[in-house]
């Protein structure tokens, strides 16, 4: 199905004490069902504001958003966000982490034992069924973020938005992540939009990858289609002509015909 998500001539306007600030302007993008779409470009260049569009955390200035055919207006658990941060409650176990969310978007209609179902399954979903008793404090970063994403997976969302979720790990935890995110797509078929600054974390995850140009007034510029084989393999994909490729294209647009603002001002 296509324009599962869809964006039209979205404009967004910041109004500060400083004065107005022009973020975005003229978006238009489509992300069909079962899409994985990245969206990558220099700090300041929108990505994030525009991950909060589509989550219904803000609202565009003028223009429109869609999910599924119906208006964006507002948060919604069938948009689920997974943030860098992530912003588990510190007295609460994972497993009640998780079970909050599941409780909110299904506690009206089904059992208990249903809602502790869900909410077992998705943390083995994620290998995080060990542990289920121990709070934030207890387990490591990647742990964190994989409850994270489980707590999201759990309330069986539409889309899945990812702002940087591996941005603040280590980089062999962070690889180990994205291949477990791969495995997870591929089960779920989740439509995944992910804010990224990490170009090979792009071309690995990505079914297209949208570039934006730099800020103010920041909109899409490119976007880049990946025809790379699923289920995808890291070590395989390192020597694949088409993968460098692809690399090559990102970097060239980001550090040759977009290169950073500040760059440019020197």
């Amino acid at each position: 199905m296509k324009n599962f998500i869809l964006v039209e001539n979205a404009e967004m306007t910041f109004h500060t004490k400083k004065g107005s600030f022009h973020a975005l302007r003229d978006i238009n993008l489509n992300v069909a069902k079962g899409e994985f779409v990245t969206l990558i470009g220099h700090s300041g260049c929108g990505k994030s504001t525009l991950l909060n569009l589509i989550a219904g955390l803000t609202v565009p200035t003028s223009g429109a958003l869609f999910c599924d055919n119906r208006e964006i207006a507002a948060p919604s658990p069938e948009r689920a966000v997974v943030f860098q941060n992530h912003s588990l409650l510190p007295w609460l176990t994972c497993f009640e982490n998780v079970h909050l969310g599941v409780e909110r978007v299904f506690g009206a209609t089904e059992s208990k034992a249903q809602l502790d179902a869900r909410t077992n399954a998705a943390l083995e979903l994620v290998d995080m069924g060990h542990a289920v008793s121990k709070r934030p404090h207890e387990i490591s970063g990647g742990m964190k973020q994989r409850v994270g994403i489980a707590r999201a997976l759990a309330m069986e969302p539409k889309v899945l938005l990812m702002d940087e979720p591996f941005g603040a790990l280590d980089a062999l935890t962070r690889a180990k992540l994205q291949d477990e995110l791969l495995k997870i797509v591929q089960r779920t078929h989740s439509t995944v939009v992910m804010v990224t600054h990490d170009v090979d974390e792009a071309v690995l995850l990505s079914d297209r990858i949208v570039m934006m140009t730099n800020g103010p007034a920041a909109t899409i510029g490119e976007i880049v289609s990946v025809n790379l084989p699923r289920p995808r393999n890291r070590v395989e994909l390192a020597a694949d002509t088409r993968y460098v490729n692809y690399r090559k294209e990102v970097l060239d647009f980001l550090y040759t015909r977009h290169g950073h603002v500040e760059r440019q001002a020197a």
